[in-house]
Formats: structure tokens, sequence, C-alpha cells
């Protein structure tokens, strides 16, 4: 008598085989896959200064309503042609302070985030930043990269400097901030623009109603300078350095 049960006809052992093998190559390719999560648009952070607007069903009708905006043909018309020349400007004098104040120098890998048509790249050249690039979720060559800031498509390390003034648009701003910190490099700075005194645009996916939340969300960061600027509509800039490995513990 077989202690371990009736054996399996020699007619299905081939079967049960090719089936565990298809099962452990599953499971293989499921830890292999890269997972991009995002918590539900209702998340807390956990502050009445910064709230998530609702209304969107999912991460794609979000990125859609971006997509509105920025593929709207009359809009990138005035950005690539009246508006072209004034931005430019303005962003080259915003940059040349932050080069006076030493948080901004010409040998710097520089990064704009949620940069259109890329102004804030050509300011950034123009004030002797040759190393420059932005990222929006519509890319504008030679300018402009396509990439989401909520999975930023750099490498961990890559910037010394980043700058950007979509923070309101962001769904997920501890993604926002915490790609910022990933793709930074140790001494780092990262300067956003925002506005805490009035409500954002129709477009904008949160609210920002102070400083603290914002500081709160870059755990790798300290807070080098908050000020006042004229901003295209943003009233505050917050400047970020990324502590360096030893300052972090």
């Amino acid at each position: 008598m077989n202690p371990f049960g009736p054996k399996l006809p020699v007619i299905l052992k081939p079967f049960i085989l090719s089936l565990l093998l298809s099962l452990s190559f599953l499971a293989f390719l499921s830890l292999q896959t890269p997972r991009h999560t995002h918590q539900p648009a209702t998340a807390t952070t956990h502050s009445p200064d910064l709230r998530i607007r609702p209304g969107y069903a999912s991460y794609d009708a979000y990125i859609q309503r971006q997509l509105n905006k920025t593929l709207n043909p009359k809009l990138r018309k005035i950005w690539t042609t009246r508006d072209w020349t004034r931005k430019v400007r303005v962003f080259s004098q915003f940059f040349a302070s932050l080069q006076q104040r030493g948080l901004l120098h010409n040998e710097s890998k520089a990064l704009c985030i949620g940069a259109r048509v890329g102004q804030e790249v050509e300011a950034l050249k123009r004030v002797g930043v040759p190393d420059s690039v932005g990222m929006d979720l519509v890319p504008y060559p030679p300018l402009v990269v396509e990439g989401d800031f909520h999975h930023q498509p750099f490498d961990n390390e890559t910037f010394d400097f980043e700058f950007s003034n979509v923070f309101d648009h962001a769904l997920y701003p501890w993604e926002f901030a915490a790609e910022i910190e990933r793709t930074l490099k140790p001494g780092g700075v990262c300067v956003l623009h925002v506005s805490v005194s009035k409500r954002a645009d129709k477009y904008s996916a949160n609210d920002l109603y102070s400083v603290d939340p914002l500081v709160k969300l870059f755990k790798r960061c300290e807070v080098v300078e908050v000020r006042g600027v004229d901003g295209f509509g943003l009233d505050t800039e917050v400047v970020f350095r990324k502590k360096k490995e030893k300052e972090q513990l």
C-alpha cells in the first residue's frame, strides 16, 4: 500500500509539470514588472494649508485635463510668440538673481519642471547655464523632453539645480517633491515659485495656503530662503538645498 496515496496517471504528469512551470514563470514576471501606483486623489496631506482638489476619477483623467491646457493650439501659439520674449526676459532676471546669491552656477546641470515650450530653459541658457533642459507631458525639442513630474525620467542625483512654477498642478504633491529629491544631487538647489495668497488657475490640482506644508514635503532638504516674487501670478519663491548624506542621518 502506498502511504502517500494513489499514484498520478502517467498521462497527467507532463500536464502537472507544465502547469507548475507556467505558474512559476508568471510569479517571476509579476516580481519583475514595475508598478507605478498612486495614492488616491482624496489622500490627505495632513494639513489644511495644502488641499487636493476633488473631481478626478482616475490618474488618466487628471493627465487628460492637464493635456487639454498643454495641447491647446491657441495657448501654444501665444507661448511661442507674444509671450516668448517677455517670459524669457523675466525668467532671466529670476535666474540672474539666483546666480548673484550663489544658488545657481554656470556649470550647473539644470532642470525646469513643467516647462511647456521651454521659456525657462532658454532663459537659463541666456544667463550662462548651457547644460539645461525642460520636462513636460508634451515635449518641445530641443528645449523640452517628455516626462511626468510624478515620475521623472531621470536617474538618481542627476541635477545640480531644479526649478518649477507648476507645483499647483501636482495631483500628488508628495510624489512631486520626492522625485525632485531623488533626482537632485546632494547639495543641489531646488527653487519653486508658488501661490499662497490666492487661488491658482482652473487647471491646478491643489491649493496651497502657506509654505509650511510645502516645507514638510521636502524631507531630505533644508529651506534656504523664502521671499516674495511677482512670477506670472505666483507670489512666493521657496529655495531648498538637498542635504548631503551625513546631514540626512
